[in-house]
């Protein structure tokens, strides 16, 4: 509902109906109903089949179907102009009548106004579901309307000499107010000139502007503009109506065109108040979703107020403090739409925004239904946006992560090439020095120096083979330059146990064939180690996107994680690549190590 009763619409202030005022309208709809049945049936008698007492009350109940569902929508959507609008076309319809009186004043005035109910009807149907009619071909519509139903009538009286009958009247002659000067040719031209180009002309263009409305409109939108095709179908039956018995002598038909004419006239504005009042009940259902929020996780608010604005395509966006930006559940960044074929609602809690609703523009017209399933999710959406919030510096920790396995790898490497390159080298080269120095001739070698330096070329060799060994712990560069499969072959030569492979040959991310390989001489290491094994197995193959790495063996099992830093480790760099390790040890049933690495290629 509106918190101020006067709501301001495309400059109108409208005001909600009091219960006095409403049954002022009521009264004076019925009494006016009745003056209007009387004007047809004492005026018109002289038509006799084609004016009888069903017909006339079946015009006046038209008239009355507009002011009813007018009352019921500006009762129930102030902030509307549809429901004042269909009041009164409803009025004009009932005035109408009255041009068929004898009464040269009252013939005069309401000549001039009769068509004027149409053109409120059609301003009506195209403000429908906003109260404002926003394209621009349809306010040209509009304006022209209202210009032709004014000003051929009122000219037509300016040439009315009751010389002979008006279209639709009995040949009792009227007398004009405004006559100027009498000739029965120009009023015959407008009369059915106005027919051709109010029931001819601007009804075909309203039907299309219609149609072109559903065709461009959402799923949604196409949903809650369905009155408008029977608006299409009503104003179809009258334009033929109009144009065929205007320009046809003889009746054929008349009572089916006449009845399906009102039928559709009747259905129209009842249809157009259902669809008003369509989103005010549907606030009725904001109570089921408050009950339905409090068994509904953080992922199923979605579809909750999905189901209750009834906008499947509806998208929820949390705002996230700390970064300043909107996500969604899974804590990914979410770019708001601004304007085209989708519209956003904040939600907001004492000034900080909650969430965005991403949905249909439709709902733009029924902000009360929005808002009330807002307020009823609010302390939901609440708890989801920290869900999200949690997620979103989840991702942001898994990045990390991800990272300082990279820089630690690239260390790794850098540390490698060091060795390798610089120091390794360089007692490589002292070694052979003093091989040469060993190995030169003289006539007065001292073999007590010969022995010191047999035993400092075989320690400089052992120190070679300790970096070496050392630098293929720290990133062997067989890994780097002929991949994992190469780099498992040398690290199962290099055990004391046999070791048995079965390892896919093709190359894989460098993280991945990191990650892979330092699982493996992991967990070789600890079975070398720990597990008093005869034999161990190393396999790693394609899986469902991701590199499985395994290593088992044979030995006492009883391995955790929890038991060392290696393992836990392991762990924490499988997970960093958004992977899982698992291990399955039983006592004495030997260790089965499975990584389990998520491969992009």
């Amino acid at each position: 509902m509106c918190d101020d009763p006067r709501v301001s619409v495309t400059g109108w202030i409208v005001d909600t109906p009091t219960k006095p005022a409403r049954l002022a309208i009521a009264l004076a709809g019925l009494g006016l109903g009745v003056i209007a049945y009387r004007v047809q049936i004492d005026n018109l008698n002289i038509l006799g089949p084609f004016t009888t007492p069903t017909r006339a009350w079946a015009i006046v109940a038209v008239a009355w179907a507009f002011l009813f569902a007018g009352l019921v929508a500006w009762t129930r959507r102030p902030g509307n102009l549809v429901g004042p609008l269909m009041l009164a076309a409803g009025f004009a319809l009932l005035l109408r009548q009255l041009r068929y009186s004898h009464d040269p004043l009252l013939f005069t005035v309401f000549f001039v106004l009769g068509e004027l109910a149409y053109a409120l009807v059609g301003h009506s149907v195209l403000a429908y579901p906003s109260g404002r009619v926003t394209d621009r071909a349809e306010r040209a519509l509009v304006k022209v309307g209202y210009a032709t139903v004014l000003t051929v009538p009122l000219v037509t009286l300016f040439f009315y000499d009751a010389s002979k009958p008006l279209l639709f009247f009995d040949p009792t002659p009227r007398q004009s107010e405004l006559l100027v000067s009498g000739s029965a040719q120009m009023v015959e031209l407008l009369q059915k000139g106005l027919v051709i180009w109010l029931y001819g002309v601007l009804a075909t263009l309203f039907i299309v502007l219609i149609l072109r409305r559903l065709a461009s409109a959402t799923p949604r939108a196409r949903r809650m503009l369905a009155p408008l095709l029977l608006a299409a179908i009503a104003i179809a039956l009258r334009a033929v109506f109009e144009c065929v018995f205007t320009f046809v002598d003889r009746p054929f038909a008349y009572d089916y065109v006449f009845w399906w004419q009102i039928v559709g006239f009747i259905a129209l504005p009842l249809a157009l108040m259902a669809g008003l009042v369509r989103a005010r009940l549907a606030q009725a259902t904001v109570g089921d979703l408050v009950l339905e929020l409090e068994t509904t996780q953080p992922h199923g608010i979605r579809d909750a107020l999905a189901r209750a604005l009834g906008d499947p395509t509806l998208e929820v966006a949390f705002w996230l403090p700390e970064r300043r930006e909107f996500a969604d559940s899974a804590g990914r960044p979410v770019e708001l739409p601004e304007g085209g074929r989708r519209a956003v609602t904040k939600l907001d809690q004492d000034g900080e925004p909650v969430a965005a609703l991403i949905h249909d523009p439709s709902l733009l017209d029924e902000p009360e239904l929005v808002r009330a399933a807002g307020a009823a999710a609010r302390l939901a959406l609440q708890n989801a946006r920290l869900q999200a919030e949690m997620r979103a510096q989840l991702q942001k920790v898994q990045e990390s992560r991800g990272r300082i396995v990279a820089a630690a790898d690239e260390e790794r490497r850098r540390i490698e090439r060091d060795l390798h390159d610089g120091a390794q080298q360089r007692l490589v080269a002292l070694a052979l020095q003093l091989r040469l120095a060993q190995r030169r001739p003289g006539e007065h070698a001292d073999p007590e120096v010969d022995r010191l330096l047999e035993a400092a070329v075989d320690e400089l060799q052992a120190a070679v083979n300790e970096l070496r060994e050392l630098a293929r712990g720290v990133h062997p560069a067989i890994l780097t330059e002929e991949g994992l499969a190469a780099a498992l072959d040398s690290l199962a030569s290099r055990s004391p146990l046999p070791v048995s492979l079965e390892v896919l040959d093709a190359r894989l991310p460098p993280e991945v064939e990191a990650t892979a390989y330092f699982v493996a001489c992991e967990a070789l290491a600890n079975v070398v180690k720990h597990a008093e094994a005869s034999k161990a197995a190393i396999s790693a193959w394609r899986q469902n996107g991701s590199l499985m790495i395994e290593v088992e063996d044979d030995g006492i099992g009883g391995a955790r994680t929890e038991d060392g830093s290696g393992l836990r480790g392991l762990t924490d760099r499988v997970e960093a690549l958004g992977g899982r390790l698992t291990i399955q040890s039983p006592v004495g049933g030997g260790t089965r190590l499975v990584g389990e690495i998520p491969c992009a290629s």
